[in-house]
């Protein structure tokens, strides 16, 4: 009992940490009433402790020794954005967790030029009358694609649902059973297409589907014939399915229109630069197909955006359906994907500039030399405690796009004999640039496929405070 009052009396006041130098300081920079907020926390958990009897004498000392790096720590945190910027060496390209593709650095300075200004946005310059937001993206899309028309919505599922609900509502379409797939979130094709009000009518199996399962399952409430492409999964071994060239002859023979989902929605063959065959949006125009629609930040590497293009008439539908207000786009995807979009004019210039492309296009020779410079840094920083290496792994491409692919890449690896390499991790999260690795086998793994040079100095300084975090919680 005398143990604990003297242990309470250790514990300094209030005021004592405000009138306290590393904290004055802080006053300069936070507003009083937060940093007042987290004192009081501070000493509320270090009380709850001593009631618990966690501490020993010792190590509460210790604590109190912290307690100013403690509050600055848990002010700073309290008062950061929950929407941060974190350094992605987990070596997925398109991660959905992380943001999925990133915007080209000159494109962000247009993106902030166009958003802290007046613009366009629906103003036709040449008429002085009101405008449509979609002339800004109609023409490049139709370009590059070879479609008749096209509009732009906020995602895929979006523009899912914008087709259907203007093509098929309360009427029957047809979909294979093997191609009912579950995209990310949860979110399902049969789910979507309840929302949109069709109906949906499942053939085949989920590893073969025949023409003749489309064309017998065909009547008079039929809108539509839908195919999905299903970029998140694959099946191999005993399986059939009927490809777009065979379904589109079906549709146009019964006076169907044909939907495909590309899912992904690749604009440039990307199997010429190693990396496996996907089809195309411009194959599946070509193929005749009458509405397809993709997404803006997969493959494409552009913002979060939903494309649907092909035939003018159905184009036209969904511009005037009234879904289609709640669905539409705001001026800062419109300047991020029509600037993205005017890369692909050149297809050097799209590898060149677009970051996914980049990422996912870089020769092993280009990263080893990147990991070498990092590990340069690293080690200028004497981690001691770590082992550090280079390690030849995978990268993978993310965002539900070609799940089988194992893109070559070189890895910084670190292993440690004194600390924990799952705290490694998590204090590397906690640094005040996030940076995320990824652990295998009690080894640390950071792939510099997905690192920017510039995020170099970052990294090191971020390992070392991590590593000098993890010592501190050894003591």
């Amino acid at each position: 009992m005398n143990n604990s009052i003297n242990m309470y009396s250790r514990l300094p006041k209030v005021d004592q940490l405000l009138a306290n130098e590393k904290v004055d300081q802080l006053l300069t920079i936070y507003p009083r009433e937060v940093v007042t907020e987290v004192i009081r926390e501070v000493i509320a958990e270090l009380r709850e402790l001593i009631s618990n009897k966690s501490l020993t004498l010792d190590e509460l000392d210790y604590k109190i020794s912290r307690i100013t790096e403690v509050i600055k720590e848990r002010v700073e945190a309290a008062l950061r954005p929950r929407l941060r910027r974190v350094i992605n060496g987990s070596g997925v390209v398109i991660h959905t967790n992380l943001g999925r593709s990133l915007i080209n650095g000159e494109i962000m300075e247009h993106i902030m030029e166009i958003a802290s200004s007046y613009n366009n946005l629906e103003f036709d310059l040449e008429s002085g009358m009101r405008g449509s937001r979609y002339s800004h993206l109609e023409d490049i899309i139709c370009k590059i694609t070879g479609a008749e028309a096209a509009i732009v919505v906020n995602n895929n599922a979006a523009a899912v649902v914008l087709v259907l609900s203007s093509l098929a509502k309360n009427k029957e379409v047809i979909v294979s059973r093997g191609e009912l797939v579950e995209i990310g979130g949860s979110f399902r094709i049969p789910e979507v297409m309840e929302q949109s009000g069709a109906i949906l009518v499942d053939v085949g199996t989920t590893n073969k589907t025949h023409l003749s399962d489309y064309e017998n399952s065909i009547g008079e409430d039929t809108a539509a014939l839908m195919k999905v492409h299903t970029s998140n999964y694959r099946i191999l071994g005993f399986t059939e399915a009927v490809s777009l060239e065979e379904l589109v002859s079906l549709g146009q023979k019964c006076s169907i229109p044909v939907i495909e989902d590309l899912g992904s929605g690749v604009l440039l063959d990307l199997s010429k630069y190693g990396l496996q065959y996907e089809p195309t949006v411009q194959e599946s125009i070509r193929a005749g197909v009458d509405i397809v629609t993709f997404s803006g930040d997969k493959l494409l590497g552009g913002p979060q955006a939903g494309i649907i293009i092909g035939k003018k008439k159905y184009i036209d539908m969904m511009k005037k359906h009234p879904l289609n207000r709640a669905l539409r786009v705001d001026k800062f995807t419109i300047a991020a994907l029509e600037a993205t979009l005017r890369l692909y004019l050149s297809e050097e210039t799209a590898i060149k500039k677009i970051p996914t492309l980049r990422m996912l296009t870089m020769t092993q020779e280009e990263i080893k030399t990147k990991a070498e410079r990092l590990m340069l840094e690293i080690e200028q920083k004497n981690l001691d405690k770590l082992k550090i290496s280079l390690a030849d792994d995978y990268s993978q491409v993310g965002g539900g796009s070609m799940p089988l692919e194992q893109i070559p890449t070189k890895c910084i690896m670190l292993y440690s004999d004194d600390i924990s390499i799952t705290s490694l991790e998590k204090n590397l999260r906690a640094y005040s640039t996030p940076i995320i690795a990824r652990i295998f086998r009690d080894r640390l793994y950071i792939d510099l496929r997905t690192i920017e040079e510039d995020e170099f100095n970052e990294v090191a300084e971020g390992l070392k405070i991590a590593l000098e975090k993890c010592l501190k919680e050894c003591i």
